[in-house]
């Protein structure tokens, strides 16, 4: 009910679920595509189901949930779905460490019923946090949510591979791929981390075959001297230039390779000579490449020696390096080694070392549209502007395709059938879920050479990332989705010059996601996928340092929310870091916030006591000076909201209501709003209750986006029965806004009087027998004569008196003279 007092002397957190329930029978946040309000289109990061969410979860999605509930107050239909990532190999690991079990141990069929199993038990979990949190997603409905693994949406991923395979942007190859022997799995250059670790460097005798002199070659990667193919040194190091064109000759193995001239050798590193080997880093790859050289293999898919490594076949790379060191030294052609520090590339997941072997993969084609990507990057509104360029660097960086098939059971299925009799692939229509590793395809003869021999179905699946990158289609429900194709709502979103208007997410996934979906929106429908990237930093602990069980620093949001209130962790997040800094994560600091809530529940609380007026009237100077503050705030508040940056907003907005409305305007109008004493006349007393109750509903209205809770609780208490969170964002009132700047002369004078009161020993109360203040502060002499309870109230630039004692307040001189 509206229009009543509020009793309560605390603002109870436990209230917050009741509201969140209140929301979900109103249905507050659902999208109306008929409202005639303009679309917002959010792509909301569906979050990874693998484990439990710690902070940096909620306070991530809190920050979008920002965005969503401003928007809505400017004036926009929102589109804000919630959906869960639930496919690929952070899954299925997670299931093996879960069941005990191993996917390559396990029927098909079984393993994929297990991970449906912990996906919805898991999922469960951060719904609830989700609430908890207050987020507004137009819906938290189980089948209203979207999962990548769902079948519509699995369906869309295959319709749109089925559409670029038909444009000629997909291709199958046999090449060196990053692969991971843990995971068993090709890893993409965006799933590749770097680890510096200490390692040996071995120096070691090859023959230079026409001369017979040794030629000292340092390496890392002793275990790959069978997979040698070249020998190269710096074209310009003098040492080596009479080597240029002749033969080395590999100890151990005896095999002969070119020396050649190439900038890729550094003089500076080991001896200046470098062996090319297939494979020991991207360099190789590349230079094996660049001079057709013929690769051998020399480990297999489970990170074993194959049997070109002669004796040393079937042991693992770290055995077969040491065993090999051991033979080169009893042969007496290992001449030192050296402990160096280097940076090893790793698996993301299992943290494995990567090695390169050669494998028969799917690649999607984006090298060709690095130029058009860039473009892209230009055209985008980034939030922070800087995050621009940690996008622009990473595709500069790229040197390959795009690998998108993987060697897993969890994931969307390549909807690719084989001819039994030419071993041709054939694709069917697209518009429905296929499952080629268990389905016979829905057509009988090939295309290619009409046999009806049968077929055999693709056993592979997508990279995860193949899914994650149509987040924009689907929830724009491009004609591919099956199940809530809408061609006349995407043709609305896809008539503008983008098909989103905002992608946020975090930093850690800008070569991956961030990357992908540009390149597959790109080469789907030939235009930028968003309007608006925004890019969060991470959320760590106090000290600046990553959570994780092992540095046993993990904080859940479940107990802190509880004894806190979601509200405080939202403006805790808000006001504690910039957009693209980190967060550093401090409960304490939320119990500072949690109390800067109890005081606007208490402002509130105090304002209740007084009737709104229905019209304006007569405004007093103090009225007009904060009326003055609070528009300025206005702007400064939209300005930061509407650059997704919340940071400088909210913490303007917690400074005016603390420290400038409840300090010093509401004690300045407390007299004239009880009309003690009979003193003010009933316009001077209205006016006082309108300036109240017209700060408060544009501070709950600023607040809203970010403590959603409390603010809804205030206004439906106070001025409607409708949610807050159906009314329009305050706009500035330039009109309001005085040339003249009162703050810092009447901020410092009230605290000069209050400091000399307590330095007296003298309650509040207790008259000031004379003050003499700037004349700049005539006009608020009704006001200020009755907060500090001054006898005798006078105004000059040029005070004079005896017996006063004298102060500065904005460099101006005050005279005060105590009873």
């Amino acid at each position: 009910m509206s229009g009543g007092k509020i009793k309560e002397p605390r603002w109870d957190v436990s209230k917050e679920s009741e509201i969140w329930e209140l929301w979900q029978k109103e249905k507050t946040y659902r999208f109306n595509e008929n409202s005639g309000k303009p679309f917002f289109t959010i792509d909301n990061p569906p979050p990874y189901v693998s484990g439990r969410w710690h902070m940096g979860g909620a306070v991530h999605y809190a920050s979008i949930d920002f965005i969503a509930r401003f928007m809505r107050m400017k004036g926009f239909e929102v589109l804000y779905k919630f959906g869960l990532d639930r496919n690929g190999l952070p899954v299925e690991v997670s299931v093996e460490k879960e069941y005990k079990i191993k996917m390559t141990e396990t029927p098909r069929e079984v393993f994929i019923a297990k991970c449906k199993e912990y996906l919805d038990r898991v999922g469960n979990d951060i719904l609830n946090i989700c609430k908890l949190m207050g987020f507004s997603n137009n819906s938290f409905e189980w089948d209203e949510i979207y999962k990548t693994d769902q079948d519509e949406y699995r369906a869309l991923t295959q319709a749109t591979f089925i559409e670029l395979w038909r444009k000629g942007y997909i291709y199958e190859d046999e090449r060196p791929v990053s692969w991971c022997s843990d995971c068993q799995t090709v890893i993409a250059e965006a799933e590749i981390e770097r680890q510096e670790e200490e390692t040996s460097l071995y120096y070691i005798k090859f023959k230079v075959k026409e001369t017979g002199e040794d030629l000292v070659i340092a390496t890392t990667r002793p275990e790959l001297i069978c997979a040698c193919g070249a020998v190269i040194v710096n074209p310009d190091d003098d040492r080596y230039t009479r080597l240029h064109g002749l033969t080395a000759v590999t100890p151990i193995y005896g095999k002969e390779v070119p020396i050649i001239p190439h900038p890729a050798a550094k003089p500076e590193y080991g001896t200046g000579v470098v062996m090319v080997c297939s494979y020991g880093d991207m360099v190789d790859l590349r230079l094996f490449r660049e001079l057709s050289l013929t690769p051998t293999f020399a480990i297999n898919k489970d990170g074993l020696m194959t049997k070109v490594a002669g004796k040393y076949a079937g042991l693992s790379v770290k055995n077969a390096r040491s065993a090999i060191v051991e033979d080169l030294k009893r042969m007496g052609l290992l001449v030192k080694s050296e402990k160096i520090v280097h940076s090893q590339p790793i698996c993301w997941r299992s943290k494995t070392p990567i090695e390169y072997v050669a494998m028969k993969e799917y690649y999607l084609k984006m090298l060709d549209f690095v130029p058009q990507l860039r473009e892209i990057a230009e055209k985008v509104e980034w939030h922070p502007p800087s995050a621009k360029y940690l996008w622009l660097n990473w595709i500069n960086s790229l040197t390959m395709d795009w690998p998108i098939s993987r060697r897993r059971y969890y994931g969307t299925e390549i909807p690719i059938w084989y001819c039994k009799k030419c071993g041709a692939p054939n694709l069917p229509e697209p518009g429905k879920y296929y499952k080629p590793w268990m389905e016979q395809p829905p057509f009988n003869k090939c295309a290619k050479c009409g046999g009806s021999d049968g077929f055999i179905g693709e056993t592979r699946t997508f990279d995860t990332w193949v899914d994650s990158s149509i987040s924009p289609l689907f929830i724009s429900l491009y004609p591919g989705n099956v199940k809530e194709s809408n061609e006349s709502f995407f043709k609305k979103l896809s008539s503008r010059p983008y098909l989103c208007d905002l992608r946020p997410q975090g930093k850690d996934i800008v070569g991956t996601w961030l990357n992908y979906t540009m390149l597959r929106i790109l080469q789907i429908l030939d235009k930028p996928a968003f309007k608006h990237v925004w890019i969060s930093g991470h959320v760590v602990d106090k000290d600046g340092r990553k959570m994780s069980k092992s540095l046993g620093n993990i904080v859940y949001p479940e107990p802190v929310v509880a004894k806190y209130g979601a509200d405080a962790v939202r403006l805790y997040a808000s006001m504690i870091a910039s957009l693209g800094d980190d967060v550093r994560f401090d409960e304490s600091k939320v119990a500072g916030v949690a109390r800067f809530l109890q005081k606007l529940w208490n402002i509130a609380r105090f304002i209740s006591n007084f009737p709104e007026p229905t019209e304006v009237f007569s405004l007093t100077e103090t009225d007009k000076w904060i009326l003055s503050e609070l528009n300025k705030l206005i702007r400064k508040v939209d300005e930061s909201y509407s650059s997704f940056d919340f940071h400088p907003g909210t913490v303007a907005l917690y400074n005016f209501t603390w420290n400038v409305f409840a300090s010093h305007y509401v004690e300045m109008v407390k007299a004239r709003a009880y009309n003690r004493n009979g003193t003010f006349s009933e316009s001077e007393q209205k006016a006082a209750h309108w300036t109240l109750h017209f700060c408060l509903k544009t501070i709950l209205k600023l607040l809203a986006p970010v403590t959603p809770f409390i603010t809804d609780a205030i206004w439906r208490q106070l001025y409607s029965r409708e949610s807050i969170h159906k009314e329009k964002f305050p706009e500035a009132d330039p009109s309001m806004i005085l040339e003249e700047d009162y703050t810092p002369l009447i901020l410092e004078t009230n605290s000069v009087l209050w400091k000399v009161k307590k330095n007296a020993g003298l309650s509040l109360k207790v008259p000031l027998k004379a003050v003499i203040l700037p004349k700049k502060l005539e006009a608020f002499a009704m006001d200020l004569r009755e907060m500090h309870n001054i006898e005798e109230l006078q105004f000059s630039d040029e005070p004079k008196g005896n017996g006063f004692e004298e102060f500065q307040a904005d460099g101006k001189r005050i005279l005060v003279a105590v009873n």
